[in-house]
């Protein structure tokens, strides 16, 4: 496989090189307030720290994809978005339902065998994560958690996110610019928004921080 061979995967790029997705490059931007607001939020807090770092992490993969559009920087985009999900998912079950941490893990591989299981069935890479958000909020709305409207709407913006993302292609002909700089910027709500909630849930419970 050709790792540095050239990838023309939005409707904003027509040519190889940098700087050939500028609107996609400038709303990669807001990954970057996402972290910075994330961090903020944090004040110290180890979790809320760790996502912060994992926001700004892809800010920085998106980034280099964007600007570069190879074939390794696309797998580096989709790791980190995957290293955010899965320390989510390891990290849900004991900050919201108490889970004792030698099973809180396994979230993480029960997203992954999730996303396999799905992928097969043509559901792709970011639809599980969709699941997985509106999972977590009818979990936390059936014992009565007030942190399930944060989720229910993550995953109401992450419908519309995944939407606009899927579209890209089909409006060119219209808007040469495509929609995907949506797709950045929605997402940016989506990670601020469920890593507030934990950072929250982390705050009144110090046993879990």
């Amino acid at each position: 496989m050709n790792w540095t061979a050239y990838v023309d995967g939005y409707c904003e790029r027509t040519a190889p090189g940098l700087w050939g997705e500028p609107l996609n490059d400038l709303a990669n931007l807001a990954f970057l307030v996402a972290a910075g607001m994330v961090w903020w939020r944090a004040a110290g807090q180890r979790t809320g720290r760790t996502l912060a770092l994992l926001v700004a992490l892809v800010f920085v993969a998106s980034g280099v994809f964007h600007l570069v559009a190879t074939r390794w920087s696309a797998v580096a985009d989709s790791a980190a978005i995957l290293v955010f999900v899965l320390y989510y998912a390891a990290r849900f079950p004991r900050v919201f339902f108490q889970v004792p941490a030698k099973w809180a893990w396994l979230g993480a591989p029960a997203f992954v065998v999730l996303t396999v299981a799905m992928s097969a069935l043509g559901g792709g890479l970011y639809l599980p994560a969709l699941v997985g958000l509106a999972g977590f909020a009818v979990a936390l709305l059936v014992v009565r958690n007030p942190y399930w409207p944060h989720f229910a709407v993550a995953a109401a913006v992450f419908a519309l996110s995944l939407a606009l993302r899927s579209i890209d292609g089909v409006v060119c002909g219209d808007f040469p610019a495509g929609t995907h700089f949506l797709w950045h910027l929605l997402n940016a709500v989506v990670l601020y928004v469920v890593s507030a909630a934990m950072i929250a849930r982390t705050r009144e419970a110090p046993s879990l921080r």
